[in-house]
């Protein structure tokens, strides 16, 4: 694609990286394929292709971006289905964050979108706050007929049936590995899995332990930054992301770390990107240690040559996130370790497509997300599946608020053929 950037706009480095993704687009149009959004509505403007080409008139003008640019740019779910697909290389996700980075900056939204998205900011990213906030969606539920607006349905309607205790394995501390240590690592315990469900820290604490890893919860480190980043608000993912670094850096500095183990894949993809987020502020070299050594838990567990279990007679539908197929391109792992634990493992059909969580897409954007929802759910259950299992708790809620299926998480199930108790969300079913 030929751009036309003055010497001048090249000199930020945003538009500078945004030039070059531009210039990588051949123009093909192979990514509307495995576009949900181009899928649900069939229209060229909510389509990558369509979205590059709104994003480089945008930028190379420098206008102020219009209410219809703005509204197809929401749309996106940033799932990246369409980077794995594109044969030409193209870093949409590069280039769409700089693109809401650019419209938070520059665009004044309606005053019920400023306070929606200011709200979400200030209370996903904060496991306290969010435990509140829940509580409160609980006692408000009977009455969400009566909102209109169906974002603050949406938010509602997110609740869990039942709001998990505080895991005191979330506190900063260390757990020693069981019999001869093998890794130490840094477990990042997230913000929003934290309020949501405190399983999935507990049982990934738990089998990492049995797989002789050293498991340390860093003191000051929390959320990755990646809701408020996606969101445009940059200085506000730097400010939380930088607490991260510092405290994992004050590890491998320490007694060392061989890895950072992020178990919500949303979160993986971000941390993967500090190196790019930071490259040109005083971090950048701390961001990029980081960065190096992050790692989603399947690739952890792959590693470690985890034991082989029994055949057991249950059917696990695997769902796969966005962020880990399409973001981290980790495709094989999670299906693998479930087969060797002794699970039949199934995928549906369509299993590259997203299932409308998207992080905070479930809550801006309902209705196009409750059509991916129905789509994602019909394709599992025609599996007929004991459970469903997936690597991200963002998924995990959405595919879990419209099915009766179990949904886990794929540590919990691993954690359960390795000595560990059976996942809360399956006690109704006899093994």
């Amino acid at each position: 694609m030929q751009t036309n950037f003055t010497e001048e706009q090249l000199k930020d480095p945003g538009t500078q990286r945004a030039n070059q993704i531009l210039r990588s687009c051949v123009h093909c149009g192979f990514c509307t394929a495995t576009c949900p959004t181009y899928q649900v509505l069939g229209d060229e403007l909510d389509s990558p292709r369509g979205r590059i080409y709104q994003i480089k008139d945008m930028l190379e003008n420098e206008r102020v971006p219009d209410p219809k640019t703005v509204k197809h740019i929401d749309r996106c779910l940033s799932c990246l289905a369409c980077m794995t697909t594109c044969p030409s290389g193209v870093h949409y996700m590069h280039l769409v964050d700089h693109a809401r980075e650019y419209i938070e900056t520059n665009y004044k939204r309606p005053l019920g979108d400023r306070l929606l998205r200011w709200l979400l900011a200030r209370i996903l990213p904060y496991p306290g706050r969010f435990r509140l906030a829940l509580l409160g969606a609980k006692i408000g539920r009977p009455f969400r007929r009566f909102i209109p607006d169906a974002r603050l349905r949406a938010m509602l309607e997110m609740a869990p049936k039942v709001i998990p205790p505080v895991s005191r394995n979330d506190d900063p501390q260390t757990f020693a590995a069981e019999g001869q240590r093998r890794m130490r690592v840094a477990l990042m315990t997230g913000c929003a899995q934290k309020a949501l469900n405190t399983d999935i820290n507990d049982a990934t604490i738990r089998l990492l332990r049995r797989l002789g890893c050293e498991v340390v919860v860093a003191r000051a480190a929390g959320c990755c930054g990646a809701l408020t980043h996606h969101m445009g608000k940059t200085s506000e993912s730097h400010a939380t992301a930088a607490k991260n670094i510092r405290a994992w850096v004050a590890e491998m500095e320490g007694e060392g770390l061989d890895a950072v183990v992020i178990n919500t894949s949303g979160c993986g993809t971000t941390v993967k990107d500090y190196g790019h987020m930071f490259r040109n502020e005083p971090l950048a070299h701390e961001a990029a240690q980081v960065a190096n050594i992050a790692m989603d838990i399947s690739e952890v567990l792959a590693r470690l040559d985890m034991p082989e279990g029994a055949e057991k007679a249950l059917r696990v539908a695997y769902h796969a996130a966005c962020s880990l197929q399409h973001g981290q391109q980790i495709k094989t792992h999670p299906k693998d370790l479930l087969k060797r634990a002794g699970f039949e493992v199934v995928e549906p059909a369509d299993s590259h497509l997203c299932c409308g969580s998207a992080g905070t897409y479930n809550l801006l954007q309902p209705e196009i997300s409750g059509q991916l929802k129905i789509r994602k759910i019909r394709t599992l259950e025609a599996k007929t599946p004991d459970v469903i299992a997936t690597g991200n708790i963002g998924c995990m809620m959405q595919i879990g608020s419209g099915t009766d299926v179990p949904v886990v998480h794929t540590v919990e199930l691993l954690d359960w053929a390795t000595g560990g108790p059976k996942p809360c969300a399956m006690t109704g079913y006899a093994p």
